[in-house]
């Protein structure tokens, strides 16, 4: 899910966007690698190649239209994309939403606009059932099924609409790149698709984190664990395995300037990441210069240290631990991007939990996603994504009015990603492995470690927070970690390690 947004550093300028109006077919991003589907004019996963050329149907207030501009594959292809059309969807599917006036006579427009009429007013309820039942044709390989409820699906999703609505959009995209992987060799010719601005892209990560506590909960749980364990150290050596845009450790040299004593003197070791960096539109230097200068201005000691390589590739010998500093380590929505023993013999993600034992390290903070998809089949991968989804959606739809201009923008490129890569990806390509706080248990237990109870007043810090927001959420601890739930799903849960 997860992309770090920069907090307030710097000001932010919003750019302007007219995407507040009722819209069906969207692309969703992915910046490890690009992918355009049938539904797409721009969007990314790193799993399979898809296209999206000719026409992007888009409709708008019950209107339709012809949208070229965000094309991925060039004229060359318009022939063999019409062929993939009509065997993924059959001869007359894209003519359900084509502009009834223009292109059908006036009766069949009037039956069609009938149609749709009946569909939107199906409950949500059904919705649900019915992406439930193309996802399970799917799985049964009934293709004949999948590709009907796929046409259907199509009249009811909408990325202006309720909560479901928006999501099933998404999902619905995923359900159709999943079908088309193992189709046409023709998806594996095309071209990159275009992205964001990399000013835009980190003014929706910031809206997402300004409108849901999911960061800020993760951040300061995390920083609480942190500051609880270095409160007696003069030298202090974070290092941050996705630093992102630095926005957690804000607050963390704020507290440590008003520490009683004085301050400890701060180390920060940063991993990059590419949406990172793109984001930011620079290197590392950008995140460790922001952070020396908030630390001058608080008179707090405070060095940087960047490490631009793959998290999977670092070593001991990139992170540059040096004797008579307390070692923290964040892992801070990143574990689950690391690929498994059911991904790869390497199983980067218990070896890296190694790695950082063997550092001894005072304390480790985990932040993730609290879901179950990485080892799940296809079906119960879908309901779970589904399920997990349309909590946050639901919990954006509270904060962001239906209405703001940049909230489909901040749905498809910093959420729909991820939910196309969960439901379309396999092996490697995959990325989005999520784990239940049950199963990081386990896996850091194996690595030598033992819990480190998160202190009570990052509880009550927390709660605090919560109380800028909806009665909806709900913050639980369990077992020495707490959890973040909007009503009664678990969304996030936070744990710390020694």
């Amino acid at each position: 899910m997860y992309t770090h947004p920069r907090q307030e550093i710097e000001d932010y300028s919003l750019p302007a966007n007219s995407a507040g109006k009722r819209s069906r077919y969207v692309p969703v991003h992915n910046s490890r690698k690009r992918y355009c589907t049938p539904e797409s004019s721009s969007p990314d996963s790193p799993c399979y190649d898809v296209l999206s050329n000719a026409t992007v149907l888009v409709s708008h207030n019950n209107s339709a239209y012809e949208d070229t501009s965000g094309s991925c594959v060039t004229d060359d292809f318009n022939d063999k994309i019409k062929e993939l059309e009509t065997v993924m969807m059959g001869p007359d599917s894209l003519d359900l939403v084509l502009d009834y006036n223009d292109s059908f006579d006036s009766t069949l427009s009037q039956e069609t606009n009938s149609w749709r009429s009946t569909l939107e007013a199906v409950s949500r309820r059904d919705l649900r059932a019915d992406l439930v039942s193309c996802a399970k044709a799917m799985s049964e390989n009934d293709l004949m099924m999948a590709r009907s409820m796929m046409e259907k699906l199509r009249l009811m999703v909408s990325v202006s609409g309720e909560p479901i609505e928006r999501l099933g959009a998404y999902l619905l995209e995923g359900l159709v790149a999943q079908l088309a992987s193992s189709g046409s060799s023709i998806y594996k010719s095309l071209n990159q698709c275009p992205e964001p601005a990399s000013t835009e892209l980190l003014s929706y990560m910031h809206i997402l984190y300004e409108v849901c506590p999911y960061f800020k909960f993760g951040y300061m749980s995390a920083n609480g664990a942190i500051a609880e364990a270095m409160k007696e150290e003069n030298r202090v050596h974070i290092i941050d395995f996705q630093i992102g845009q630095g926005s957690q450790w804000v607050t963390l040299i704020q507290a440590f300037a008003a520490r009683p004593g004085g301050p400890p003197r701060i180390r920060i070791t940063g991993i990059d990441d590419t949406t990172s960096a793109y984001a930011r539109g620079g290197g590392l230097s950008i995140v460790g210069n922001r952070l020396a200068k908030l630390a001058k201005q608080f008179k707090v000691p405070f060095e940087f240290n960047s490490v631009s390589v793959s998290v999977s590739e670092v070593t001991p010998k990139n992170l540059g631990v040096r004797p008579g500093e307390a070692l923290a380590v964040n892992f801070a929505f990143v574990l689950h991007h690391m690929p498994d023993e059911s991904v790869s013999t390497e199983n980067h993600r218990d070896r890296l939990l190694r790695m950082v034992k063997s550092l001894s390290p005072k304390v480790v903070t985990l932040v993730e996603q609290e879901s179950n998809t990485n080892t799940a089949a296809f079906f119960p991968r879908f309901k779970e994504t589904m399920d997990y989804y349309d909590a946050m959606f639901e919990s954006i739809d509270v904060t962001l009015p239906r209405n703001h201009k940049q909230r489909i923008n901040v749905e498809q490129h910093c959420l729909a990603r991820d939910v196309v890569n969960i439901i379309a990806c396999e092996g490697a390509d995959r990325v989005e492995r999520h784990e239940l706080l049950g199963k990081w248990r386990s896996r850091f237990g194996m690595a030598g470690f033992t819990p480190y109870p998160l202190s009570p007043l990052v509880n009550s810090t927390i709660r605090s927070l919560l109380r800028n927001y909806s009665d909806k959420y709900r913050l639980e601890e369990r077992d020495g970690a707490l959890y973040l739930g909007w009503m009664q799903r678990d969304l996030v849960a936070s744990c710390a390690w020694k």
